[in-house]
């Protein structure tokens, strides 16, 4: 008797039928009832009738409207790596991860290149695309503070302080902030170089009487001092970075802090030390970790501004070495992002460090350049650092850099 009440006869031998795993999307398939009723119907090429040498139900042959019987179940193949389910939906989730990351890092990008003032971003000339074609960018680091520091100095009000930040020049009666660092990169093309200017390089400043270099901030804004730049070394300024010292302390914490080697014993007081609202840095020789604040300190150090005979500078210790520290904060910040070691974290963190990281800076460069950007510094084959060498002391304690020095240093940057 089979299974549907039929009567089981000779030529009705018992038959088995196996069906397939439910696979994810099978319920959105239809049945293939007609082509395996079609299949059933077709004649048997083989010689015996279809019944083969080992009997009627020999090998799964197919009796006349039935569907085909086999009395073994068919050997399943064996599923390559790739193919199994979860291996699947890993992938899948990884690649929405990475790219829920560089979502967040692009418009925060972009929300951060609206801020930009309007007069600088005229005084610029570069295209948005980096990868094909090299552009000079321009890196400013201005003293400006957020009044809920309580440094010296510090900004009064916070409009004064969004001002600053934004490039604006100063007017309401807020006062400018000077340039703090003032960095030249070229990126894009396959480049990525660094050219480093004495925030105290004597320069003339339009519209002013001839002066130290970073004044033109305060003066003009960021429009003032990307003019100023570009006559000073003669190139044009493709696009502007103006950064942010809260945001860039917030950014170096969110990758884990940084790990910089320090040639020598270093300690500072910045901005009247920790006990007067600044920041002390206390720094062994070799390999150390510092977290946004200590590395801010560190990038900002060019001068004890407490007199401590615990804590002080080495001796010597000047705008040119200070150039150098931030050297090596960027190239920290470039082995925390690029080392195997940092992989997991810096995946799991993925859309956190892309939220946090244009919140570093103020640009023009918005959600289709500064990706590109991040790109060349991490790719790009990176030279060694170079810095405008002063030839002797200008008026007001500046340093005269010479024509011979500045052309030296362009050919190196362009070519």
């Amino acid at each position: 008797m089979t299974p549907d009440g039929e009567q089981q006869g000779p030529d009705r031998p018992e038959y088995r039928v196996y069906r397939s795993r439910k696979g994810p999307f099978s319920r959105f398939r239809k049945s293939d009832l007609d082509g395996l009723r079609e299949k059933s119907k077709r004649p048997d090429k083989r010689s015996d009738g279809g019944r083969g040498a080992g009997g009627p139900h020999a090998g799964g042959l197919a009796l006349p409207g039935r569907p085909p019987m086999y009395d073994e179940r068919p050997r399943r193949q064996k599923k390559s790596f790739f193919r199994r389910g979860w291996v699947k939906w890993v992938f899948i989730a990884a690649a929405g991860w990475i790219l829920l990351s560089f979502i967040a890092f692009a418009v925060s990008a972009q929300l951060q290149s609206m801020k930009l003032d309007g007069d600088a971003r005229d005084a610029l000339s570069g295209s948005p695309w980096l990868l094909t074609k090299a552009q000079n960018i321009l890196i400013i680091g201005t003293d400006g503070r957020d009044p809920s520091s309580q440094e010296p100095g510090a900004a009064q009000e916070k409009r004064c302080y969004e001002q600053q930040a934004r490039g604006q020049a100063p007017h309401d009666g807020c006062p400018g902030a000077r340039a703090d660092t003032p960095l030249l990169l070229r990126a894009g093309g396959g480049q990525f170089k660094k050219l480093s200017i004495p925030r105290d390089s004597f320069a003339e400043i339009p519209g002013q009487d001839a002066q130290k270099i970073n004044a033109a901030y305060a003066f003009g804004g960021a429009a003032l001092q990307i003019e100023t730049v570009s006559n000073f070394l003669g190139i044009p300024i493709d696009h502007v970075v103006i950064m942010n010292f809260t945001g860039f302390a917030d950014f170096i914490n969110a990758i884990g802090g940084v790990k910089i080697d320090v040639p020598e014993k270093l300690c500072a007081n910045i901005s009247g030390g920790k006990k007067n609202g600044g920041t002390t840095i206390r720094l062994q020789e070799g390999s150390n970790t510092l977290d946004g604040n200590d590395a801010l300190a560190y990038a900002r150090t060019r001068e004890d501004t407490v007199q401590d005979p615990k804590c002080q500078l080495p001796a010597g210790y000047d705008d040119l070495d200070r150039a150098a520290a931030q050297q090596r904060v960027l190239n920290g910040i470039k082995g925390r992002l690029t080392s195997p070691l940092r992989l997991p974290y810096n995946f799991i963190k993925g859309p956190i460090i892309g939220w946090t990281a244009p919140k570093a800076f103020v640009s023009d460069m918005g959600m289709v350049a500064m990706p590109q950007l991040a790109l060349s510094s991490i790719f790009a084959g990176s030279s060694a650092p170079d810095v405008l060498l002063p030839s002797g002391s200008g008026p007001g304690g500046s340093l005269v850099i010479s024509e011979s020095e500045k052309q030296r240093a362009v050919r190196k940057l362009m070519n």
